[in-house]
């Protein structure tokens, strides 16, 4: 009985931090086929539509009688899922990517446990109860998580001399997938765009708790959710590349990259959080956001040969110590 219950208190964290291993392996397959010079932007229709096939096969084995309580409402939440935690969030992102750079649209995404903070106290799903040791304890976490990875991103200081010798990118064949800009103009309009990318993804974190209370079925929720960001991400690339040859697949990275990122980042990491979202709210799951700066530096030092600083290791550190005040403030709320 025991272990059991130390197994199920593991199961959500556990589950949090595997979504941000997956963001990281993802997030290097983004780079390959980039690389290769596929759009971003047909990446996100694929990986939706994939995400899709398998989600809607797992929603008719195991939640087959989820398919009658499927109303106007639970589709209206489903798109606006699809929406703001899918089509919107990942181009609002990578339009900011383009008009700032990959180091400031990185930092940007990690304002997002702070927003859901906000939010879900504005919208008293959250007690603020800074008066309390559990309040104090959230608060102190978040903002820590935040300094962190500021720290991780802006502060490189010494660099750690380790390195596996492999790069699996072709320096050879870079194409300008994410242009430079360096006019001010252009990058206040980014920074405001990657605030909006945030406001989205916390956004969509509020929708699915209230989803979940009315179509408690993450199988068939995850895969209405998938259906509709396949949807709205196919019309935006449609309406954005014109170069028809850019959708076609072979037996390479390309395919490789949106089956990866559309079974496993899209399908089983928007599951996990659904789930997490489920038994822990929407803070909780947020609040593991910034780990993935930390899986993305690792695994990009191992296989791209990215170099990693002595700000890596110090912002890491303050970001786990976020992560753990958090989740000792959520304990505190449950006893």
């Amino acid at each position: 009985m025991g272990r059991n219950n130390i197994f199920n208190a593991l199961k959500p964290p556990l589950a949090m931090i595997l979504v941000q291993l997956i963001f990281a392996a993802f997030n290097v397959m983004y780079k390959l086929a980039t690389n290769e010079g596929m759009n971003l932007r047909i990446i996100i229709a694929y990986r939706f539509m994939f995400a899709t096939v398998v989600m809607v096969a797992f929603a008719v084995i195991f939640e087959r009688t989820s398919f009658a309580r499927i109303n106007l409402r639970v589709l209206f939440q489903a798109f606006i899922c699809g929406l703001l935690g899918g089509s919107l969030a990942q181009n609002l992102y990578l339009q900011s990517l383009v008009f700032t750079s990959a180091t400031f649209a990185s930092a940007m995404i990690n304002l997002v446990p702070a927003m859901t903070y906000i939010l879900t106290i504005c919208l008293k799903m959250e007690k603020l109860a800074i008066g309390t040791v559990a309040g104090k304890l959230k608060a102190l976490g978040t903002v820590i998580g935040i300094g962190g990875a500021m720290v991780f991103t802006f502060y490189r200081g010494i660099e750690i001399n380790w390195s596996t010798n492999v790069n699996l990118l072709h320096h050879h064949n870079q194409p300008d997938a994410v242009p430079k800009a360096h006019d001010t103009g252009n990058f206040i309009l980014g920074a405001f765009l990657g605030f909006l990318s945030c406001l989205s993804i916390a956004s969509w974190l509020i929708t699915q708790a209230w989803m979940n209370v009315r179509f408690p079925y993450l199988y068939s929720s995850t895969a209405l959710m998938c259906l509709m960001g396949s949807i709205q991400g196919s019309i935006v690339a449609f309406c954005t590349e014109k170069n028809w040859s850019q959708w076609k697949l072979g037996w390479d990275i390309r395919l490789m990259t949106v089956s990866f990122s559309g079974i496993l980042g899209s399908g089983l990491t928007i599951f996990l959080v659904s789930w997490g979202v489920q038994v822990k709210g929407p803070l909780y799951a947020s609040i593991f956001n910034p780990l993935g700066l930390v899986f993305v530096a690792i695994v990009g030092s191992l296989v791209l040969e990215e170099k990693l600083h002595l700000g890596s290791i110090i912002g890491g550190i303050f970001i786990v110590c976020g992560i753990y005040l958090v989740l000792w403030g959520k304990s505190k709320e449950m006893t």
